[in-house]
């Protein structure tokens, strides 16, 4: 078993200030591949100090300068992009065909983002009599999840390398790999010693110490509400800038003019991509009462369409879920469904029957549900879908809005304009329409408790900048 016992810190691969190994699982074996450290809150300030002092020099550096660093980065992670995909395949568990065309290629979407925003971006203006100045913020703080692990990492890091600004990376603990592989390309692109440093560890170490460390100007965190609240409390005490895109439980209106049957199929499938573990899955369904016989028919049959198994095979739709932890409470949530009454159309507790080992969950449907069963109010993060009834529109988005979150919602319709209606009713970050999404540009990021700050494009290298104004010109 290869180990990955090392942090970059400072243009350099280093052992961690006190030995503490760890286990990386593979979810579709539930055996260990290979091991990592996690790091101490020494190793945090060895590259809070490393990234703090990067930042004079960087931060100067020319937009050429950063643009011509960008496109070498997208170049070589190009060369490397199976190497990824296999990586995350290994430590997070999905199917490879998705790892390749998804999971691996939205690092280059992102860093291609990124360097297009770069280059379009206005850093000075004078605005009568006032310049305008866009500058780094700083030494900013990134901790990111495991279920889109390198969209999140690319994400944070690329905007924040465009802004000028220097990082400390804390990627998950569970699905680390991928992130370990960008070092090394960071590193060959000719990063500069400091401007990128990659701490493994978990979240009351590392997070902790990374949120409360006054070095660091910004914290950019991905991951639950839970999580997202523990980095704002820590960063509180030295008021830094916290952006968050946090937990989601989206609703998707099936409204009346759509194809019922088509649209529920879509849905069904759209919901369980990645295993259903992504924050902006539609979880909950919204049909017309008077539709739910074909919309049950409809989601079950997209159900049973869906193969489960070995990440490998090449003709796998969904793989495992990422833990025994995440399992566990995934078979929790749909006991809890059908204790609470709902309507159990596919699925249930327990392994696929072809399968015997590995973190499997079955893609559950239920139906006949209401909105305050606790399988429509928590984020399940699993293949799990909920079928809700409603009698009128104005219902079916009050529905919609009844909930915690507000990262994302879900439109069908065959009329756009009505579409475009009711997704204006919706409070959340984004609203998809008949299952067409966004790109990199798009901006992402969640009203309420899904967070607060926006990613991607332009929007994303926002985050990483301040405004200074010049008077007297």
């Amino acid at each position: 078993m290869q180990n990955n016992l090392k942090f970059y810190i400072n243009g350099e691969w280093v052992n961690p200030t006190t030995p503490n190994q760890f286990d990386v699982i593979n979810p579709a074996t539930e055996e260990a591949f290979t091991q990592i450290s996690l790091g101490s809150k020494e190793d945090v300030d060895k590259a809070v100090s490393a990234a703090k002092e990067a930042f004079p020099s960087y931060s100067k550096w020319s937009v050429e300068a950063r643009a011509d660093l960008l496109q070498r980065v997208l170049d070589l992670y190009k060369i490397r992009h199976d190497e990824i995909a296999k990586a995350i395949s290994l430590e997070m568990g999905a199917p490879i065909t998705m790892s390749k065309a998804d999971q691996a290629a939205v690092g280059s979407s992102h860093f291609q983002s990124a360097l297009d925003a770069l280059k379009n971006f206005t850093f000075e203006k004078e605005d009568r009599g006032v310049i305008l100045r866009h500058e780094p913020i700083g030494v900013c703080g990134l901790i990111t999840p495991w279920n889109w692990p390198m969209n999140q990492v690319a994400v944070k890091v690329a905007p924040a390398l465009a802004a000028g600004c220097t990082v400390v990376l804390k990627p998950s603990e569970i699905a680390p790999l991928d992130a370990m592989i960008l070092a090394e390309i960071l590193h060959e692109a000719g990063v500069p010693a400091g401007v990128f440093n990659l701490v493994n560890g978990n979240g009351p170490d590392v997070g902790e110490a990374m949120s409360s460390h006054p070095d660091i100007q910004m914290m950019s965190f991905t991951g639950s509400t839970r999580g997202g609240i523990a980095v704002a409390r820590a960063s509180a005490d030295t008021v830094k800038r916290v952006s968050q895109e946090l937990g989601g439980k989206s609703a998707n209106i099936i409204l009346r003019d759509a194809d019922i049957a088509q649209a529920v199929f879509d849905g069904v499938i759209y919901c369980m991509d990645n295993s259903g573990q992504s924050c902006n899955a539609p979880t909950r369904m919204l049909v017309p009462n008077e539709t739910m016989k074909i919309a049950i028919e409809a989601a079950r049959r997209a159900a049973e369409s869906l193969k489960i198994g070995d990440p490998a095979d090449v003709s796998v739709d969904l793989g495992p879920v990422i833990s025994d932890v995440q399992f566990n409470k995934i078979q929790g949530l749909i006991q809890k469904g059908i204790d609470e009454g709902a309507t159990l159309v596919a699925g249930g507790i327990g392994l696929p029957d072809h399968l015997d080992k590995g973190y499997f969950v079955k893609v559950t449907v239920f139906a006949n549900a209401n909105n305050s069963m606790t399988i429509a109010r928590e984020e399940i993060f699993g293949p799990v879908i909920t079928l809700i009834g409603y009698d009128t529109e104005e219902e079916a988005i009050n529905i919609a809005n009844d909930t915690d979150y507000g990262l994302a919602g879900y439109v069908s319709s065959g009329d756009m304009d009505h579409a475009k209606d009711v997704a204006n009713q919706i409070r959340a970050g984004q609203v998809i329409v008949n299952y067409v999404g966004g790109n990199s540009d798009t901006p992402f990021g969640g009203y309420k408790q899904s967070g607060n700050g926006r990613e991607k494009g332009v929007w994303g290298l926002h985050d990483y900048l301040e405004i200074k104004a010049i008077t007297g010109f």
